[in-house]
């Protein structure tokens, strides 16, 4: 197939309201129904080949997430040995990268793009939203696009986040600001995989 063809059928499909129906159908399907699958290995796969989202090994997806992305990519990433919990909210239209060993507490929101309040038309701006290796987000915590959580930083349960953490500090409040620092001789792996929608798990296997 020529380029030139290529870049016609692509013009094409942009102009037809049933492609974008289409692309909003499968964001539609992932967080009404396959989100409360309980079998987390096909809430993954759907995860992985429809929406193209990177997880990594023995990460742990919970039941009821909610992830929103563009028409034609969901730019999230998320590293090894993970937990992101349930009824989270994850924006994948400007991207979201989480590192390896990251936990994500219930019902935080990670905020890619949001409007401009001063812009007169209103216009969206955004940034990539990266949480790196060994952090914490805390439960109800919101980040706002172009925030970066350092290396071993813990954000507060309910902190709103509008600037980057440091790394190895813990930020807490609205809007959330320095108040500790954390213990930098991290060496844990998270695991964790409980059974169903609950937090029940075989611990004699950690």
């Amino acid at each position: 197939m020529s380029e030139r063809l290529k870049i016609k059928i692509k013009q094409f499909l942009l102009q037809s309201s049933s492609y974008y129906a289409l692309a909003a159908a499968k964001y539609y399907i992932a967080n009404n129904w396959i989100a409360r699958i309980p079998n987390e290995r096909l809430r993954n796969a759907y995860y992985r080949r429809i929406l193209g989202i990177s997880i990594g090994r023995d990460t742990h997806l919970s039941m009821r997430l909610f992830f929103t992305g563009y028409h034609s990519r969901c730019q999230v990433s998320i590293g090894d040995n993970c937990v992101i919990n349930r009824e989270i909210y994850i924006d994948g239209r400007t991207g979201v990268e989480i590192g390896n060993n990251v936990n994500v507490s219930f019902q935080v929101c990670l905020l890619s793009l949001h409007h401009d309040h001063n812009a007169p038309d209103f216009s969206a701006i955004g940034a990539p939203v990266i949480i790196k290796d060994h952090a914490w987000i805390g439960a109800r915590a919101t980040l706002l696009p172009g925030v970066t959580v350092g290396e071993g930083a813990v954000v507060a349960a309910g902190a709103v986040v509008t600037r980057s953490v440091p790394d190895y500090t813990v930020v807490g409040g609205v809007p959330a600001k320095v108040i500790g620092e954390r213990n930098r001789n991290l060496t844990y792996k998270t695991k964790f995989s409980p059974y169903f929608d609950t937090d029940i798990f075989d611990e004699s296997h950690e």
